[in-house]
């Protein structure tokens, strides 16, 4: 019999029903919680089930339920919510043409608030394009993301950035890079300077299934074994790398999670669309970072519901209802689901609260614009070019930002 090469498909293309059979789902509550001084060989098990703690009767179960308070968890829902309403918006000022490009985080906003939560402040993030719920969560205001996408006078990038390449230096968020997976080793990198210094800080990344066919992704997970660096490696599982589905990554044959238990990294599936469960298994890797356990490789299982970004249509090649028929839901749904379920929170709650940071988000909008827009000033300053390349600017960049200055006079 002679060898063949295998193509790895996705289990339904356009017109086609949705199947996710292959997603091998684990009952909420099943899974067991070892102690955080557990070896990595005794929990392998942790890399190929899933931790939930959401059962569809909207109940926490299990010993992973971390039994956040349910005023924590409006807020949480709150976050959750402003994300959601805040990527609309963008999404609708794109199609208008009034921005060059935009990403959402379309049914993927319990990874950047539950994990959020779980993170002290002196953590640092090294974040994807998809965790502007981070950058919301920590503090980053509406206004100041807007004008990044629109490249005014107000963009913390100053105009050299892709729309949605944000940054907070006093967040502790390091910049979104285009460069994908790059930020991995800038993560474990960076937790080992901590561990040099003695500082109980982690710090925490996130990569997209697809990106783990990065060199970069396995060069970080190296480098964080080697010296257990107290770092947190997070890949968003959310099935699709633009059009690529992510058994092209290698998703087939093992789940992501179990790719460092070979470097002696645990792993851990979670359903990522709890954000009970992920708050909880992003509390204990932190943990174990923080008492010298080193790291954890952290697959959150969740669906990009829309398209990859503005520049892509899914309806190519998946079919158009698959996120509909997700078996692990939607995030905001859940945890709302929940809460009603508990007695802490009413439709009629939901829709004001809905009502209310719409008209947040349109206030930031309009307050955005006064500091210019693609076509209406206040315009940038060409002359900042020559700023922020040298500590010193040489004579050579002077003497060119003096004839482009003369030029426009």
């Amino acid at each position: 019999m002679k060898s063949r090469l295998h193509i790895p498909r996705p289990t339904a293309r356009p017109g086609e029903k949705p199947d996710f059979s292959y997603l091998e789902l684990t009952p909420a509550g099943k899974v067991d919680k070892p102690p955080i001084d557990a070896r990595t060989r005794d929990i392998e098990n942790l890399s190929v089930d899933l931790v939930r703690v959401l059962d569809d009767d909207h109940k926490a179960k299990g010993p992973w339920n971390p039994n956040i308070d349910p005023r924590d968890l409006q807020i949480a829902l709150r976050w959750m919510m402003l994300t959601r309403v805040f990527d609309e918006r963008m999404w609708q000022i794109q199609r208008q043409g009034r921005i060059s490009f935009y990403m959402q985080s379309l049914g993927e906003e319990a990874v950047s608030i539950a994990q959020g939560m779980a993170l002290r402040p002196g953590d640092m993030c090294f974040p994807s394009y998809r965790n502007q719920g981070l950058f919301l969560y920590r503090g980053t205001r509406l206004v100041d993301m807007m004008c990044q996408c629109l490249s005014n006078t107000r963009d913390m990038c100053k105009g050299r950035q892709l729309p949605i390449m944000y940054h907070n230096r006093s967040a502790n968020i390091f910049s979104i890079s285009g460069n994908l997976a790059t930020q991995y080793p800038h993560a474990a990198g960076w937790a080992m300077a901590a561990a040099i210094k003695g500082e109980d800080h982690v710090a925490a990344s996130w990569v997209g299934d697809g990106s783990t066919a990065e060199a970069d992704f396995h060069y970080a997970l190296m480098f964080a074994a080697v010296y257990q660096a107290p770092v947190i490696l997070n890949v968003v599982n959310n099935q699709w790398a633009i059009s690529t589905f992510q058994g092209f990554a290698g998703g087939e044959r093992r789940p992501f999670a179990a790719r460092g238990i070979g470097l002696g990294v645990p792993g851990i599936r979670v359903d990522g669309n709890d954000l009970l469960a992920v708050y909880a298994v992003t509390l204990w890797a932190a943990d174990r970072a923080r008492r010298g356990g080193g790291p954890t490789l952290i697959e959150l299982v969740t669906y990009r519901g829309g398209a990859h970004s503005t520049s892509d249509d899914p309806t190519k090649y998946r079919p158009k209802d698959e996120w509909s028929s997700f078996p692990l839901g939607d995030p905001i749904e859940r945890l709302k689901q929940h809460l009603i379920a508990e007695g802490r929170w009413t439709e009629a709650e939901h829709e004001k609260l809905t009502k209310e940071l719409k008209e947040e988000v349109m206030a930031a909008w309009k307050e955005s614009q006064r500091y210019g827009t693609m076509t209406e000033a206040p315009f940038l300053d060409p002359a900042t070019m020559f700023d922020d390349v040298y500590a010193e600017t040489p004579p050579h960049l002077e003497l060119q930002r003096r004839q482009m200055l003369d030029l426009e006079g």
